[in-house]
């Protein structure tokens, strides 16, 4: 485990020095996020493997735009007047931030790019996966994921809403909107956690 709170700029090297990938869990609130996406912006910049999971996307795209020059990139969750609001809160649920009841919950389909790292771990383009989250990536941004170095890995089926991302020139940087943790067993590991093992596996010996 390591302290979200505790991770600066000025100490990431040392802090993951023999760390051999991230896993940025969901949650919400402010507290260590800056810690957060700065673990983020430091494996986008070392290509050591990350797995975001629901926050974890949220914080892997503002470090891919903080790194690609917006430096007050960030949430409306963390900083509601924020310049540059790339994860914001979902059309229709603006005002009712506090109310569990609003969130988006369950099972949802989402559609997965075919050349994608996650088309390879599931083997298949359509999947379904559990929800439990009100902000999203915000579509204003969308098309600058590319000149970010990242790209949508899995989209809902309308095109509307980010489901997945990954950089686009990493070994593995993947992060979802949903929980995989949900539907993972101890005898039957979900698909991205067996990827990221993998991953890690690979980078401890390269």
């Amino acid at each position: 485990w390591i302290n979200a709170s505790e991770l600066k700029p000025k100490n990431l090297s040392k802090v993951f020095e023999g760390i051999d990938g991230i896993v940025v869990p969901g949650g919400f609130g402010n507290r260590g996020v800056e810690g957060m996406i700065n673990s983020a912006q430091y494996s986008l910049s070392s290509k050591l493997p990350y797995l975001g999971l629901c926050l974890g996307l949220q914080v892997g795209v503002i470090a891919a735009a903080r790194n690609a020059g917006i430096s007050d990139a960030n949430s409306t969750e963390f900083k509601p007047k924020t310049k540059h609001p790339v994860i914001s809160t979902m059309d229709g649920q603006r005002g009712k931030e506090n109310t569990g009841g609003t969130m988006r919950l369950g099972n949802y389909p989402c559609v997965l790019d075919k050349s994608s790292i996650v088309t390879k771990l599931y083997g298949s383009k359509n999947i379904i996966e559990r929800h439990r989250h009100r902000y999203e990536c915000n579509n204003t941004y969308r098309n600058q994921y590319k000149d970010w170095g990242i790209k949508e890995a899995g989209v809902s089926p309308s095109g509307k809403l980010v489901e997945m991302i990954e950089a686009i020139d990493h070994p593995f940087f993947v992060a979802s909107q949903f929980h995989p943790e949900f539907k993972s067993r101890p005898n039957r590991a979900h698909p991205l956690f067996d990827g990221f093992i993998k991953a890690c596996i690979k980078a401890s010996k390269d």
